[in-house]
């Protein structure tokens, strides 16, 4: 009988440990999540203003004209 509540208490401090180790592992990986989300944030903002220096230089592009001997072809 004192061998099953051995056994029992045993399991238990297991249990707990392996409770513990994953509030650790979840914490890290809220972190983890927390700087990715904020690098994502940043390549988007940098995309973003990538996309406007492409729109600007096509507007200062000259429009072709339909009858250039390069339509006609």
């Amino acid at each position: 009988m004192i061998a099953d509540f051995q056994d029992l208490s045993d399991k238990i401090d297991q249990l707990a440990e392996l409770a513990q180790s994953l509030r650790r592992e979840n914490s890290q990986l809220r972190q983890a999540n927390a700087a990715l989300v904020t690098e994502n944030l940043e390549y988007q903002r940098r995309l973003g203003e990538a996309h406007d220096r492409v729109v600007a230089l096509l507007d200062k592009i000259p429009a072709a004209e339909a009858d250039t001997p390069e339509d006609a072809q």
